[in-house]
């Protein structure tokens, strides 16, 4: 009888604990320094932007948190996610290669967000906050968190950055319908954003400017809390029960992956299917390759520099040890808006110098090529973030079969792109620019940085 190619959890199996790499990192994360003295922080240093209970957890160095039972219940709403064997897939490419995808698109926002927006909206909740603000790329996050807010009672103001809130109106509709407010970033309502359209009233915005704009709002009110929907450590840590699902789904298989890999913004996604599997490299001797795809117009990972840098752009965070392109530049507008970020989180980055993961820069116009070429086999559009772990799965099964080497390769197809017609019709139409980052406009970007002397 025929194996199923869809490989699924029952809700008994799902994980109950979130993972912490930190607990198994053989070199800690920097810790995140006040911008004058250059001392290290504590935790009271957050509490303007973050409930207590979420800066517990990204100071944390234990190895399992527990998943609170309310935050459990929602996540059965369409948790565990399901795996699948792209069948189909390998047909069309005639390789030898197993491939497979993890796909956390099957739920209300539409994307992997939706597994930190229901812990965070709950612990703002729990700690009395009434009102949230957040950034949001493409969207996916800002709806995530919409709906998550509405469920807990809170108020959520979001914002959008601006090319992509007029690229995707419908998820700015979306974040509508969920009770939000959406303002396209930068924008008047706050200095930071005022501050850059006087330098340049035509910006199409970006993450670290939105990300500027929301702390702004957040520390003028007590019961204010602002949500971010990556990079720092909580979220990354929410995000793992992708993986520790996909572990427990890929020994129902009797196969293991040879390489396990998502796109990368600023490692969310990425970090939730990889660093179960990074366990078991460090703890139990596997081997897994783990492998990180960003694009070759924000290329942090490949072509960035290990420094302290700000997480925004107007320089409200803490200094992050990160790989980054300099908190003020400003992306190329491509249609993965949650791509566009100048940095990446602390515990990949870290991970990155140490050599123990890997990270590969891809085209635009080559994703939307493989995401064509996936929906057409495996039936499912996906989001323009995720077009990018496809293309590098793709990489993979091309130069195994060259190689002739069979591999497993196993890629986070982080969301579905429903509401990004648009950017395929501009496929469609050959009317997607491709942007490289040279290395004269890498270094011309990080020579740009100014930290506080």
């Amino acid at each position: 009888m025929k194996k199923s190619s869809r490989i699924i959890l029952s809700e008994k199996e799902m994980p109950r604990h979130w993972y912490n790499i930190v607990a198994d990192m053989p070199n800690k994360p920097l810790p995140p320094l006040h911008p004058q003295t250059r001392q290290p922080i504590g935790a009271d240093a957050l509490a303007a932007v973050f409930p207590m209970e979420l800066i517990k957890q990204e100071v944390s160095a234990e190895r399992y948190i527990e998943i609170p039972d309310e935050v459990i219940d929602l996540y059965k709403t369409y948790r565990p996610s399901p795996l699948f064997r792209a069948v189909n897939l390998e047909k069309a490419l005639g390789t030898k290669s197993r491939i497979y995808y993890k796909y956390e698109g099957g739920n209300y926002s539409g994307s992997h967000k939706a597994n930190t927006a229901i812990p965070q909206a709950y612990y703002n909740k729990k700690e009395g906050i009434k009102r949230i603000t957040t950034e949001t790329g493409a969207g996916q996050w800002g709806c995530a968190m919409s709906y998550a807010c509405n469920h807990f009672g809170l108020e959520l103001l979001v914002f959008m950055v601006k090319v992509s809130y007029y690229q995707k109106p419908g998820r700015k509709l979306m974040m509508n319908a969920y009770n939000a407010k959406v303002v396209p970033s930068p924008s008047t309502m706050t200095a930071a954003g005022r501050k850059v359209l006087e330098l340049d009233p035509d910006s199409p915005g970006s993450l670290g400017i939105a990300i500027s704009e929301a702390m702004e709002i957040a520390v003028q009110d007590p019961y204010t809390k602002y949500s971010l929907g990556s990079v720092l450590n909580h979220v990354i840590l929410h995000q793992t029960i992708i993986g520790q699902e996909a572990l427990l789904q890929m020994a129902k298989t009797d196969d293991y992956p040879d390489v396990v890999i998502g796109c990368f913004g600023g490692g969310s996604n990425f970090s939730g299917i990889a660093f179960p599997f990074l366990r078991e490299n460090l703890l139990n001797g596997k081997t897994t390759r783990l492998l990180a795809i960003e694009p070759s117009s924000c290329p942090k990972l490949t072509k960035g520099k290990f420094m302290y840098d700000f997480g925004d752009s107007a320089g409200m965070t803490p200094l992050l040890a990160m790989y980054t392109l300099g908190h003020d530049y400003i992306p190329e507008k491509i249609h993965a808006g949650g791509l566009r970020y100048h940095g990446a989180g602390t515990l990949v980055s870290q991970l990155r110098k140490d050599g123990l993961i890997e990270a590969k820069a891809k085209m635009q116009r080559e994703c939307f090529e493989g995401a064509v070429l996936f929906a057409r086999t495996e039936g499912i559009l996906p989001a323009p973030e995720s077009s990018y772990a496809i293309a590098g799965a793709l990489d993979e099964a091309r130069k195994a079969d060259i190689e002739g080497v069979p591999r497993t390769i196993l890629f986070n197809l982080s969301g579905h792109g429903h509401f990004d017609i648009s950017a395929y019709e501009k496929y469609f139409e050959n009317n997607l620019p491709d942007h490289e980052m040279t290395d004269s406009e890498v270094d011309q970007a990080i020579s740009k940085i100014v930290l506080p002397s």
